[in-house]
């Protein structure tokens, strides 16, 4: 066990001070006081004049915390209430030498970078330092005992200022003075670096020569507060069976051992959890979280980014035309999300004020944005407009950075790129680079979206390769395996604007090399436009589209696309592709996602909830583009809810003269209700609407009767109908028999996934004998389709005369069904191509093969 040299740690110095008949007593005591607080008592053990080695036996038994507890409560009974007095004393001095490390490694870090910042972030610092001196005051007396509270931000958003702002409050006696005795700040860094470990070990990483007091530490758990540093960062699985978990603090286990232990209070009982985790961590969150847990957002409210830029610019009529600029642009709104990016921003576009230009015009897109940023902070200290330090440099670090997963970068790899050591004191006066927050002699981007365009701009310069050493053999965390560059591609489309590119080439004194970047992004483009499954969906193209802002460069490209998947996350993805979707004029299918939200929550809700994309006039703007598209022909919204306000611009939408669309997806939408009364006028308003999906939405009976009660009225012209997974019955059969027997429209109806039954399928087999049914394709596929109903099917095979695709798939026929629907197939008058049918026994298909010698339907068997 690791402990201070001092005699009042020595559990030896302790027994010698006590005469025979205080050793007597403590002997009798032992067992007891054993009992009372759990700990199991030593075999056979002797206290006496022939038993020297009692100290050891009893350190080595008793885990240290546990031992001191039991001394001290032995000790305050013999009575020796001086020897608990020293006991006492002896943890305060601990207490205060903790509180000094803190103090002094706080120190040595650099939290803020500019009197801006200094003056900002001081003020929201202090205010969540409130919130949590608030939080761990009043916690219920069931949360108390593992309470975990979690701050979720996005990169560069203060979570690692708030916790240092946090760690300076408490070392100075200013929050939790009565709750918490020791802070352990355990960072993503720190547990990447372990393999395995013990709870001591963690305990005494910090302290000088690892020699913590950890029987001091440990003795009140229910005080010791882990502040658990970037969660999503850590390579670690949550997946332990609880029988691996470890409760000894002196065990070696692996880390994820070691840290589900502490997570799960089997080490440290009674201990509470501070955590901070990007909103990309949130699987790992809401596993972690429990009912009396508590969550908290970093964001960066319009209130906080107005005082920003009113801190900035100082002049009034300057900072509330930036901020109303900022405002109005999606993809600038979201930039300013983080203090550091709204920084980035002020300086931009402070820049192009100060050169007295129209913001509106000269600051569109985030290309513009980063040009005027690393212009302004790269050449202002130049006497000729020259970048102060190599600009090659820079981006080359920043691409091989990016292609070798690492974004802190060593001394040497600076060296390795061209960069003078006063090259690295310029960029980190000019906020350029910023030593690593957590890994010491290490260097970064001030965010990774700087990073970023600086490798996009690496791509258009001639540079010399370079390798930089820190790139192997590293141990890193999630974060820096870095797999998407959509955003790296995006800035390289807006550089391949004329305009753009002679603003940053005049800024920066250089001349990137485009053609051959413009012809491959171009060429490549047009090979993933229709390939869905090696683009998975548009929107990060739309994105560099969007950044490149030349008509005809984006006319090319969307011209060669005739389907759109388009994944909605939030309101920049709809601005990007109402663009685009302005310019695609061949597009025939369009597919609307729409990802859940997170929503934040006030302290008093418990468990997490989600919310839905809001609707407002920049979805309009989707729809607009839409009406516009003469070839655009299918639109499938999926995972949205589809509100009143939807349904009025889907309305407006199918409606419209100017609108081809033919096929309607509303898949897994939670339709209500009131919804069917807004399909059923859809129906009834549309003239070009011949397909629509509503698959995964609960279909209740009402609704059936209402959507059915339109698919029969002769103004409806909807040819086919998928209702895959609707949750419906039998009963609801009756409706849509109405709709087959009066629609001779309806050539196509999915039904797979519900319970239809046999009964059901009566029902729906005597509505396809209907001289009006027309119906050409019907899927059944996992039905609850039992022999039962087969009679009926092949009765329906023989006597329809349009039916060429039936899909019984995933339905318990057996070998007697399936042979009565082969009677019906091997019928002269059956006119069936296609059945989907389960795989029948060898009895089934040697009587298959007798009975279907030259019938050329196609049969498929799952």
């Amino acid at each position: 066990m690791a402990e201070s040299d001092s005699a009042d740690s020595d559990l030896l110095w302790y027994l010698e001070k006590l005469s025979r008949k205080e050793c007597h007593s403590l002997r009798n005591q032992l067992g007891q006081e054993c009992m009372e607080i759990g700990l199991p008592p030593i075999p056979r053990l002797e206290l006496s004049e022939e038993n020297p080695d009692l100290a050891n036996q009893l350190t080595t038994f008793y885990e240290a915390q546990h031992l001191w507890n039991l001394m001290y409560n032995i000790f305050h009974k013999i009575p020796r209430k001086d020897l608990c007095e020293k006991i006492n004393a002896r943890r305060n001095r601990n207490k205060e030498a903790h509180k000094m490390l803190i103090k002094q490694k706080l120190q040595g870090e650099r939290c803020l970078h500019n009197r801006i910042h200094d003056i900002f972030c001081q003020d929201m610092i202090l205010e969540l330092v409130d919130k949590f001196d608030f939080v761990f005051r009043h916690v219920s007396p069931e949360a108390a005992k593992a309470l975990n509270v979690f701050l979720i931000g996005q990169e560069a958003s203060g979570k690692t200022m708030v916790l240092r702002g946090a760690l300076f409050e408490w070392a100075n006696g200013n929050i939790w003075a009565d709750v918490f005795s020791y802070v352990i700040h355990l960072s993503s860094h720190d547990i990447n670096q372990m393999t395995s470990g013990s709870l001591v070990a963690l305990i005494s990483k910090d302290w000088p020569e690892g020699r913590a007091p950890v029987a001091d530490i440990l003795s009140e758990p229910q005080k010791i507060l882990f502040i658990l540093e970037d969660l999503d960062d850590m390579e670690l699985t949550f997946r332990i069976s609880p029988q691996a978990l470890c409760t000894d603090s002196r065990q070696q286990v692996s880390t994820p051992v070691l840290v589900a232990s502490l997570l799960t209070r089997k080490l440290a009982p009674g201990c509470r959890f501070l955590i901070t985790s990007r909103p990309q961590g949130q699987a790992v969150t809401w596993t972690l979280m429990k009912k009396t847990d508590m969550l908290m957002t970093l964001s960066f409210s319009r209130e906080k980014r107005r005082k920003y830029f009113t801190l900035f610019f100082r002049d009034g009529q300057r900072a509330e035309a930036a901020f109303q600029l900022v405002q109005r642009n999606e993809l600038f709104l979201h930039l300013c999300q983080a203090p550091i990016l709204c920084w980035v921003t002020c300086v931009a576009l402070q820049r192009q004020m100060n050169q007295g230009a129209d913001l509106k015009r000269s600051c569109q897109t985030l290309t513009d944005i980063y040009t005027h940023f690393l212009a302004d902070t790269l050449t202002a200290q130049a006497a000729d407009q020259r970048p102060v330090v190599p600009l090659q440099s820079l981006c080359s670090l920043a691409l091989e950075g990016l292609l070798h997963n690492t974004l802190h970068f060593t001394e040497e790899d600076l060296r390795s790129v061209g960069f003078t050591q006063a090259d690295v004191s310029t960029l980190q006066t000019l906020e350029i680079l910023w030593p690593s927050s957590h890994l010491k002699g290490r260097y970064r981007f001030i965010h990774s979206k700087v990073q970023e365009f600086c490798a996009a701009v690496a791509f258009m310069l001639p540079l010399a390769e370079h390798g930089i050493p820190s790139a192997w053999g590293r141990c890193k965390g999630k974060r820096e395996l870095y797999d998407d560059f959509s955003p790296v591609i995006a800035s390289m489309f807006g550089l391949l604007n004329k305009e753009r590119r002679k603003t940053f080439e005049a800024a920066l004194g250089c001349r990137l090399l485009t053609d051959y970047v413009s012809q491959y992004l171009r060429t490549e483009m047009r090979c993933f436009g229709d390939n869905l499954k090696a683009i998975g969906h548009h929107t990060p193209l739309f994105h560099g589209l969007f950044e490149n802002q030349e008509e005809e460069y984006v006319r090319r490209i969307m011209d060669s696309f005739s389907e759109a998947n388009i994944y909605v996350r939030d309101h920049r993805d709809l601005m990007v592709s109402s663009y685009c979707l302005g310019y695609c004029q061949r597009l025939q299918k369009l597919k609307l996602s729409i990802q859940n939200i997170f929503e934040k929550r006030s302290h008093e809700q418990s468990t997490p909830r989600l919310t839905y994309f809001s609707v407002d006039t920049r979805f309009e703007d989707m729809f607009k583009a839409i009406v516009h598209n003469r070839n655009l022909t299918c639109l499938c919204l999926s995972c949205m809810p589809i509100s009143s306000k939807v349904f009025s611009l889907l309305h407006e939408v199918l409606t419209n003269p100017m609108c081809s669309i033919q096929h309607l997806s509303l898949m897994k939408c939670d339709l209500e209700a009131s919804a069917y009364q807004e399909l059923a006028s859809l129906l009834l308003s549309s003239k070009n609407m011949k397909k629509l999906t509503l698959s995964k939405n609960a279909l209740s009976r009402d609704g059936m009767q209402i959507f059915c009660d339109a698919l029969f009225h002769p103004k409806c012209v909807l040819e086919s109908l998928v209702i895959s997974g609707c949750f419906f019955t039998a009963k609801a059969c009756e409706y849509m028999v109405c709709a087959l027997e009066n629609n001779p429209n309806l050539k196509s109806l999915e039904l797979g996934s519900n319970n239809v039954g046999d009964a059901g399928m009566e029902l729906l087999c005597g509505a396809m004998k209907h001289p009006n049914c027309k119906l050409e394709n019907i899927g059944l596929e996992e039905c609850m389709l039992t022999s039962a109903c087969c009679a009926s099917l092949a009765s329906v095979l023989i006597s329809s005369k349009t039916l060429k695709k039936i899909n019984l798939l995933g339905n318990k026929l057996g070998d007697e069904g399936i042979v009565q629907l082969l009677e019906g197939l091997g019928h002269p008058d059956c006119v069936l191509q296609t059945v989907g049918l389960q795989p029948p026994s060898p009895l089934a298909i040697t009587i298959l093969l007798s009975m279907t010698m030259g019938y050329d339907a196609y049969i498929s068997f799952g």
